[in-house]
Formats: structure tokens, C-alpha cells, sequence
């Protein structure tokens, strides 16, 4: 038996903090020392932290970078212990996100990422070049200071391997494992036997199976020890890095961390018996026979050994079941675990959200409970460093720290219902019911006083004073009432957030929480600087219908009893006046429903389908209730408001990314915001296409299933099973 203990990391970095992530690097390094590892694996670009961006075209961050290897190698971190550290490297012109591995002090190679991740929320191409000379390894002279510090002038740079004594070791960087022909296919038919990916893949809901998968596959045929390790947390960014470190040996984990935590360090050990992967690959005759004329890559000799003999006192590591998150608990542990890093590296004291007592806003209020339960437990677990940042959070003293959720929340958490004529008595109870379960400060306010005052400034101004369409106003006067309320709520929501602090003798301030979903801001169902104008919010890519199955989830495991009752209750603005014949509802202010919304946003997105396209495929999906006219009308409506609201979105808020279809036009869904919302050509390409189909009498529901792109879909509800798997 040739025996192998490795180590794999989820490390919370924060990009351009070099002490703090060189902090995290060492103490991961120790931890795995003193478990008898020899082989540590840490994430993509961890001394720099992943999401740098423009800052990795800044020559300071190379050098530091090169400054926090230095430290590294100077000291004992590297002795008997084989390192994967990730950083930005420049040789020649060119700059290169990279893995270098170290052991004993020196450095082995440096392993170039060769196929960039340059979709969704990546750009990488922006920032590194992708290294396209498979065929040698380059001599790399090293920066004067390294090499004089470590003896070392230069070293092997490119797509090869590490060939130690005992066995064979390479890497394999995040999008590399993604690409039609990876490259563990190639080096497991060299021999390398042990493979260390170095990510940065943040979390998506309903993604974890397809990266596990991955993981699974690339050992599973091939036999290999594949080792994952991932960032986890929020790095300065919208993006939250979801951990899940794992050791795979022959398609079986045998070892995984945690997806969602508190921590800055978990380290996770697997021991393994690398006879095994010798044995797989010696019984599949395909991969003999592919071995036998394989393409030779280049190749580093270390003359070391890494495993050792049998042994009794030592037990191999057994396969485990894999552990998945429902996405009620991604929903609260992704959000709240990125709200805390958020909260804490940014100086703030606290939350404060406007809670109208509707189904978003609480959502948020209850993610921020969960937050503060999670602080308490980690605390419970003997985490000093969460415990450390609660204390200071919350302004205690006298060697108190938070023990109870609910008096940490108090400390932390402001929630105001700002009321007006138009909310109702329930939603107002719901709003205080929910803050009293979770803790919070909450205030209720009216606001009537300033819509009359800026109503009477008006009229003051043009001689007139506009009135709702129930009380026979047009729908220009409807509108703009309804925005004056909206809006006076996200002035009165910041100014609550500087001076309540002060007036309750807090120190610091306090971040303002949004609560828009994913489906409104597609559609552009909000006003643009109201309440979805935060700081910050944890919700703006989550559908609607997951986060009603959310609140239903969090009311039973969170403990909050009233989200059941909010659940349940229609969506409502309650901007407009409350008569006996008529109730504002969103769903008939939007003139489509939460579910329909979901799945236009997952064919424009996810699909990539225009008008035309979106009209082609809904005939099939929804052909057996609505006729194509009927059809044509609803994928109108919806692409006319969407370009009417696009301009929204380049003022979004700053929002947790969690949906495959998320609008957010940062950096995820780039698109122009200016449009001609009559969309002449398209249309009119939809009514000759409904013409010709009436006119051939075609019979539509025949068949539930579609194709987009050439990928078969069955009819699935909107925002269940695999986003990829279906609408």
C-alpha cells in the first residue's frame, strides 16, 4: 500500500487584504501539519483573493503577491509538506493566474491556468492571459528578492507535473475541469495519480451537484485522487464563495467541508491508499491501451517520497455520503453567512431594513435572524474570531458576548414599518409579530405627514394636486403617487440608518438592507430609488417562488411562526388606496404572475432566447391552454416592460448573486438599457408566425416537450429540480 494523507481548504479571503489572507495561508498550512498531511491545496489566487479584478492589472498586486510567497518560503510553512498556493504571476509581457508549488522551501513549478472562466460573473480574460504552449515547460527566472531569499534563481513554468518518488502530482485550475477535453484526462494517462483543483466558484442555487458531478466523473473511469479547494465567503464583492473542499478517489468522496460557514480556516484531511487508483486503471483495458500512445507531458522530478508503507495505526478514509443543502437552507445560510462578512469588514454596526410585512422584506428580516443565529452557535463552538468580531459589533463589554440570537439581533438589527393611509392593519402586525420572533429594534412610522407636505409643495407650484385612479385620477397622477411614497420611504430609510445609532448612543452606523427579488427587477416592477435602493441586499437574485417556499421552510427550522401567515398572503404594494371593490395586488399590476415571470427570465437568460425564439418554444409549453395569438401576446407584454425598466437595473443595488437568470447589469447580464420597447421587427415576426399557424390550424399541446439550443425540456415548474435542467 502506498499511503497518502492530504490536506484541502476552504479559506474565507479578502481580496487585497495580504495580511489577512496570508494569516488564513499559514494557519492552514500549520493545521495541516500537525495532522500529518503532506500535501496542502489551497484556493484560486488565495494571496491576492480572488476577486481583485482591475486590481490585478496593478503591478503593486503582483509584487505583493510575490512578497506574502516570500514570507512563506522563508519560514518552516513548506517543510516536509507539499504546498498548491494560487497567485497572479507576470512573466515576459504577459500575466498568468497561477498555482506554484512549494515544498521544502523552494519552489517545484509553476503551473499556469491554460483555459480562463470568461462567463456569467467571470472575466478573467480581462485581467490574465491563458497559457497555450502545452507542449514544454519554460525556464522562469525568478524576482531577485526570491531568489536570493530562497536560493533559487529559477523555475519550471507551465502545463506539466510534479513526479515524485512514490507517485505523481498536477494541477488542474477551476474552469480547466469544465472544458470539453480537461486536462486530468491527458495527465492521468502520464501517471498522475493525485490532482489538486484550485478554485473560485461562487454559489448559485442548485449548483453544488454539478461541480460534485464534475469531481465525481474526472476520477470515476480514470481512477486518480482529485482534490478540491474553494474560497468560501464574501470577498469584496456580490459573489458568495461557497467552500465544499473535498477529497474524491475513484469517483467516491471520501472527504467534504462544510458549504456554508462562519469560519475564516477549515481544513479537511483524507487519507488515502493510492494502490487503489494504480489498481483501477491496471483493470480497464480502454485506458491501458490509451496509455500505451498518450501525448508526454513534460514532466518535474522531485526526489522525494510523500507515502508511506502499511501501516495499522493509520485508516484509510471511507467513502461518505454526499451532503446537499435544500435551497430553503442555501437561501438562509448563503445570504446570511455573506451578510455577516459583509457587516463585519465594513466597519458597520448593524442592519437596519424597511419591513413592510410583505413576503420579500421579510425574507430578508428572517435571513438576518438566521445570520445571528449562526453567530451564536458558531460563538457556542468556541470560534474565537467570530466571537471576537460579535463583541465588537455589538458594542459589548465587561467580557459579555452574545448568547441569545435574539438579544444580539436587538444590538444589531433595526426593522421600521413605514405606513401610510394606504398599508393595512395586518400588514403592520405581521411587520411587528415578525420582529419581536427575531429580536430586532423595530419602529413603526407614518409617513402620511410628508407625502402631504411634498403633495402641498406641489400644488403650491402648478395649482393642482393629483389623485389616485380609484378616486378618478389618471394613470400618470396613479404612478406618481405611489413613486412619492416609495421614495420617501428610501430617504427616511438612510437617514434612519446614520441617526439612530446616535440617538440610542451606538456607535458606527448602519447599512441599509433592500428587498427586491430577482422577477421584479426583471420585469422592473419597482421604483427606481425606493426602498430597493440600499446598501446591500441579500435577495435581489432570488425568485419569488423560492422565496415563498423559503419563508415556508424558515417558519418551521428558523423558528419565525408568522412567515406562514406572510407566505400565504397575496402579494400587495399597498401604495394605492384600500376600497371595498378593489385591492392592489402585484401580480395584476405586473399583468403576469410570479411563475410566469420565471420562466421568461430563464428563457431570455439561461436559453438565450429573443421574442421570436421565447414565442416559438411558450406555443409548446403552454399551447394546450392558449392559442398562439394568446401566447404572443403574453411574450409582448413582457419583453415591452422589460425594455420600458431596463434602465433600473444599471441602478440596482448591490445584490447577493444566487439565479441562473438574474438581471443584475454590473457584471452578470450585460445588455444595453435604452431599447425600442415596440420591438417593431420582432413582433411583427411573431404575428406573421401566428397568422401562418392559425391559418394551418396547427394543433398546439400535443407535446410538453420543447427544444431551446438543441437541449430537450420537459415541462418542469419554475424554480424547481436543476436550473439547467430545465424552464
Amino acid at each position: 500500500m502506498r499511503l497518502l494523507k492530504v490536506a484541502t481548504c476552504n479559506l474565507n479571503q479578502w481580496a487585497m487584504d495580504f495580511d489577512c489572507n496570508l494569516k488564513n495561508i499559514k494557519q492552514s498550512i500549520n493545521l495541516a501539519k500537525q495532522a500529518g498531511a503532506v500535501i496542502r491545496h489551497g484556493p484560486e489566487l488565495e494571496i491576492t483573493g480572488y476577486g481583485c479584478e482591475d486590481h490585478f492589472l496593478e503591478l503593486d498586486t503582483i509584487n505583493h503577491g510575490w512578497e506574502c510567497l516570500k514570507e512563506i518560503l522563508e519560514g518552516d510553512w513548506t517543510d516536509g509538506i507539499l504546498c498548491s498556493i494560487g497567485m497572479p504571476v507576470i512573466i515576459g509581457s504577459e500575466r498568468y493566474n497561477c498555482q506554484v508549488l512549494c515544498f521544502n522551501r523552494k519552489i517545484i513549478m509553476i503551473r499556469p491556468k491554460m483555459w480562463l472562466a470568461n462567463d456569467g460573473n467571470y472575466r478573467e480574460l480581462r485581467w490574465f492571459t491563458a497559457w497555450k504552449h502545452k507542449d514544454q515547460l519554460v525556464d522562469f527566472q525568478l524576482p531577485c528578492e526570491i531568489a536570493e531569499a530562497i536560493s533559487q534563481k529559477s523555475v519550471p513554468f507551465g502545463y506539466g507535473y510534479a513526479q515524485f518518488l512514490d507517485t505523481a502530482v498536477a494541477a488542474e485550475v477551476c474552469e480547466e475541469l469544465f472544458t470539453p477535453i480537461p486536462p486530468h484526462a491527458e495527465l492521468a494517462l502520464n501517471g498522475v495519480e493525485v490532482f489538486l483543483n484550485a478554485s473560485g466558484s461562487h454559489h448559485q442555487l442548485r449548483k453544488l451537484d454539478v461541480r460534485l458531478r464534475a469531481f465525481i466523473g474526472a476520477t470515476h473511469t480514470r481512477g486518480g485522487v482529485y482534490i478540491y479547494s474553494n474560497h468560501q465567503g464574501c470577498d469584496g464583492g456580490r459573489l458568495y464563495y461557497d467552500g465544499c473542499s473535498c477529497v474524491v478517489v475513484n469517483g467516491e468522496v471520501v472527504a467534504q467541508g462544510s458549504q456554508f460557514s462562519l469560519k475564516d480556516i477549515e481544513v479537511v484531511f483524507a487519507q488515502v491508499d493510492l494502490d487503489a487508483v494504480a489498481s483501477l486503471r491496471g483493470s480497464i483495458s480502454s485506458f491501458q491501451e490509451q496509455a500505451s500512445y498518450n501525448n508526454t507531458v513534460s514532466s518535474v522530478l522531485v526526489p522525494y517520497k510523500l507515502c508511506q508503507p502499511f501501516s495499522m495505526q493509520m485508516s484509510l478514509s471511507s467513502p461518505l455520503k454526499i451532503n446537499y443543502h435544500s435551497p430553503e437552507e442555501e437561501i438562509a445560510f448563503g445570504p446570511g453567512c455573506w451578510l455577516w462578512d459583509y457587516l463585519r469588514r465594513s466597519g458597520a454596526s448593524g442592519f437596519l431594513l424597511p419591513l413592510s410585512g410583505g413576503a420579500d422584506s421579510s425574507s430578508v428580516a428572517a435571513i438576518v435572524g438566521c445570520m445571528c443565529q449562526l453567530v451564536v452557535k458558531e460563538i457556542d463552538n468556541g470560534d474565537e474570531q467570530v466571537k471576537a468580531d460579535a463583541i465588537r459589533i455589538g458594542n459589548y463589554t465587561d467580557g459579555q458576548f452574545p448568547a441569545d440570537s435574539k438579544e444580539f439581533s436587538k444590538r444589531i438589527f433595526y426593522t421600521v414599518f413605514m405606513g401610510s393611509e394606504n398599508s393595512s392593519e395586518d400588514t403592520k402586525k405581521r411587520a411587528r409579530e415578525l420582529a419581536d420572533e427575531i429580536g430586532s429594534w423595530h419602529l413603526d412610522v407614518s409617513i402620511d405627514g410628508v407625502v402631504s407636505a411634498l403633495l402641498s409643495l406641489f400644488q403650491t407650484l402648478t395649482g393642482k394636486r393629483p389623485c389616485y385612479k380609484v378616486d378618478g385620477g389618471s394613470n400618470i397622477e396613479n404612478l406618481g403617487l405611489q413613486n412619492i411614497q416609495a421614495r420617501i420611504r428610501m430617504v427616511l430609510a438612510f437617514m434612519l440608518a446614520s441617526l439612530l445609532p446616535w440617538a440610542h448612543s451606538k456607535p458606527g452606523f448602519y447599512l441599509v438592507l433592500g428587498s427586491s427579488n430577482v422577477d421584479e427587477g426583471l420585469r422592473g416592477y419597482l421604483t427606481k430609488y425606493d426602498c430597493s435602493s440600499a446598501d446591500i441586499n441579500p435577495i435581489g437574485s432570488i425568485s419569488k417562488q423560492d422565496l415563498r417556499a423559503f419563508l415556508r421552510w424558515a417558519a418551521i427550522h428558523l423558528g419565525y411562526s408568522s412567515l406562514a401567515e406572510i407566505e400565504a398572503a397575496p402579494p400587495t404594494a399597498e401604495l394605492e388606496p384600500i376600497r371595498s371593490n378593489y385591492s392592489q395586488l402585484d401580480e395584476v399590476d405586473m399583468g403576469m404572475t410570479y411563475e410566469e415571470l420565471s420562466v421568461y427570465g430563464r428563457l431570455r437568460k439561461i436559453f438565450r432566447c429573443g421574442p421570436v425564439s421565447m414565442f416559438k418554444n411558450l406555443c409548446y409549453r403552454w399551447g394546450s391552454r392558449l392559442s398562439p395569438v394568446e401566447v404572443a401576446d403574453k411574450v409582448k407584454h413582457f419583453f415591452k416592460y422589460y425594455s420600458i425598466n431596463r434602465h433600473k437595473m444599471t441602478v440596482l443595488t448591490p445584490s447577493y448573486h444566487a439565479e441562473s437568470y438574474s438581471p443584475e447589469d454590473n457584471r452578470f447580464d450585460l445588455r444595453q438599457f435604452l431599447y425600442n420597447s415596440r420591438w417593431p421587427y420582432q413582433f411583427r415576426k411573431m404575428d406573421e408566425l401566428v397568422k401562418e399557424l392559425d391559418g394551418n390550424e396547427v394543433a398546439f399541446g400535443e407535446t410538453s416537450k420543447s427544444r431551446v439550443n438543441g437541449v430537450e425540456m420537459g415541462v418542469v415548474a419554475a424554480g424547481s429540480g436543476d436550473p439547467k435542467s430545465g424552464l
